[in-house]
């Protein structure tokens, strides 16, 4: 198959645009002039593989990155999207998610994910709810029961819920969808109630098939836009279920309004912001007394005093186990490097977590060489 110099150049000048270099710092990367490189992204001079390998190890992309063109909701949304904006940082995270898990996709037989038929959009707040309460059946939650351990509850849809911290300024989070199942990324530099509520406001994009979706400020930013309004209100009633909550509330208000909030907040692991909300919408309290409940926050005395729950819960910096094992299995069938896996596994493992290669016995190594 021949090589394609116009798409090369075009995605190399992509790949440095989204980096944030300028030719000239490009060029001093990969070990070339300025002129060359310019050259080289207007399709007026060939590259050979050392000097590809050279710029895809400046732009921090994998080489076979800019021989293809990746997922086609990526290649979609960069014909729509600002790459100078501040979300250049999760839309690069989310391309590579994307990239890799196609990749082991295609690669594990473990790491399975099936096309699903899109829901509708919901239209209404009744409809947000239906959704939700569908979402939940779907996945076997009990109607009151609290939804833990997001990351894996999720899977089963063929959603992988990846966490990494991106930093205070960058978006809450965003969404690919790929040709089978997708893939969410939550900024773990926010607060555990906020990723959690971030990762069910993903799983709604991801259920209706939006192909790719950055969301900035979850349920604060958002009620501007309709769609995204009711996006909120369905990750609401996914992790605090009206009658869930309203049945929970009334077994500990007689302790108190915020010993109340403290205790459900913890149960149903939310932020104060998002009970408050849910409160208000369930017809539990006033908005007045809501506004109390949003001030609230746990302490270290409410939690030892009250015998919290205190999960293991989307950490900061979080990988599927679905994901971890298609890689390890890769690994241990020597299909893949051990480095090729450390990179998969983003940082969470190093040389020594990972498994022992079986040795071959000496009748294995008589079959190879014979």
């Amino acid at each position: 198959m021949a090589l394609d110099l116009a798409a090369l150049s075009g995605r190399i000048a992509r790949a440095r645009t989204e980096a944030g270099l300028t030719q000239a710092e490009l060029a001093n990367g990969a070990g070339l002039d300025r002129t060359a490189i310019a050259k080289i992204e207007t399709g007026a001079r060939g590259v050979s593989a050392l000097e590809l390998a050279r710029i895809a190890t400046t732009v921090g992309q994998r080489i076979e990155w800019l021989l293809t063109d990746g997922p086609e909701s990526v290649v979609a949304y960069r014909v729509r999207r600002d790459t100078s904006s501040s979300l250049a940082e999760i839309n690069r995270e989310l391309e590579r998610l994307a990239r890799d898990v196609e990749f082991l996709a295609e690669q594990a037989d473990s790491l399975t994910l099936a096309q699903r038929d899109p829901w509708e959009v919901p239209r209404s707040l009744a409809e947000a709810d239906e959704l939700a309460a569908r979402a939940r059946h779907e996945l076997d939650i009990q109607p009151n029961a609290p939804v833990l351990r997001l990351a894996e509850t999720l899977s089963p849809l063929g959603l992988l819920v990846f966490v990494s911290d991106l930093g205070p300024n960058a978006a809450d989070g965003g969404t690919v969808l790929l040709a089978g199942g997708g893939v969410s990324l939550v900024n773990g530099a926010s607060q555990l109630g906020r990723r959690r509520l971030t990762a069910a406001h993903e799983l709604a994009h991801f259920l209706v098939a939006d192909d790719f979706t950055v969301d900035w400020r979850i349920s604060e930013g958002a009620e501007s836009e309709r769609t995204e309004a009711l996006f909120d209100r369905f990750a609401r009633s996914f992790l605090l279920p009206s009658s869930a909550l309203t049945e929970y509330w009334a077994s500990v208000s007689d302790e108190g309004p915020r010993a109340a909030a403290v205790r459900t907040a913890s149960k149903f692991q939310v932020d104060m912001a998002t009970l408050a909300t849910r409160l208000t919408e369930s017809g539990i309290l006033s908005r007045e007394d809501a506004h109390r409940v949003r001030g609230v926050r746990t302490t270290q005395a409410d939690i030892l005093e009250y015998e919290l729950l205190v999960p293991y819960e989307l950490e900061r910096q979080i990988l599927p186990s679905v994901y971890e094992r298609a890689v390890l299995s890769l690994y241990r069938g020597e299909r893949i490097t051990a480095e090729r896996a450390l990179e998969l596994l983003r940082g969470k493992y190093e040389g020594d977590d990972l498994p022992p290669l079986a040795t071959p016995n000496e009748s294995e190594l008589w079959s190879i060489v014979n």
